[in-house]
This record gives structure tokens, sequence and C-alpha cells, in this order.
């Protein structure tokens, strides 16, 4: 297995435990800064590597009438914000083309949904973003 690096976590077989961790969507700037400083902590105390998660769109939501998050402009904003602050690498997932270019300028790490995995297209967009890349295998696959 290869081993990768995440501003300066390495993840691979051998390296030690990481931790992929944040609220499941952004619900407000300030939540975000509160969680992210709080891993931040965890990850010095337990000296682990810490990547704040959390989605600015979650566009699976079974109602349209659901919070979805701040969407992709304001929730990269607040991300910058919590890596800034806190010195965290950040993980957020993508759903369309559109998304993409936007968040290769933000993320350290860009997710592809389960339900997106096998999106061509989408997958080689982020790929050429030349970001650590985690697809989220869907289960049916």
């Amino acid at each position: 297995m290869n081993t990768i690096d995440v501003r300066g976590i390495r993840i691979g077989e051998g390296e030690p435990l990481a931790l992929l961790a944040g609220p499941c969507v952004i619900e407000s700037e300030e939540m975000s800064l509160r969680v992210g400083e709080w891993l931040a902590r965890l990850g010095e105390r337990r000296k682990i590597g810490v990547i704040f998660k959390s989605s600015f769109l979650k566009d699976n939501r079974s109602s349209e009438e659901t919070y979805q998050g701040p969407g992709l402009e304001k929730g990269l904003r607040i991300l910058e914000r919590v890596s800034r602050e806190t010195g965290l690498p950040l993980l957020s997932d993508v759903h369309d083309l559109s998304d993409v270019a936007a968040a290769g300028e933000v993320l350290d790490v860009i997710q592809i949904p389960a339900y997106l995995s096998q999106q061509t297209r989408l997958t080689l967009a982020v790929a050429k973003t030349g970001k650590v890349v985690n697809v989220k295998k869907g289960q049916f696959i």
C-alpha cells in the first residue's frame, strides 16, 4: 500500500492512526471553529494527526427542505478559516463538476460521496486538482 501525506500527516500501512472528524455538515462558522479547536487540542494530546472534515453541501438529503449546508462559497470560506486558526488540514466532499476548482483551492483532501463514486468525469476532475482524493465506496460496488 502507498503512503500519502496530507500536510504532514502520513496515512498508510505502518503509519499511526489519523482521525478524520468534524460536523457532518457546516451548521455555522462559530460551531465549526469550536469543533476544529477541540479536535486540534485532541490531536495534540493524543499525538495523532487530525483532518477536519465537514460538508459545505449535503446534497443527498431525503427532502430538499432539509438543511443542506451553507453552500460552496460560504462553506469554503468557513473551512478556510477553521484551517487557518487551528492548523488542521481540510476534507470535504464535492457533488458536481462545478465545485471542483474552488474546492481544490481550499481543501487538502477532496472526497467523492459514495453515491457519486462511479462518476468518471467527476473523479478525473478531482484527480486533476492534485489533491488527495478520498472516494467513499458505495455499498453497491
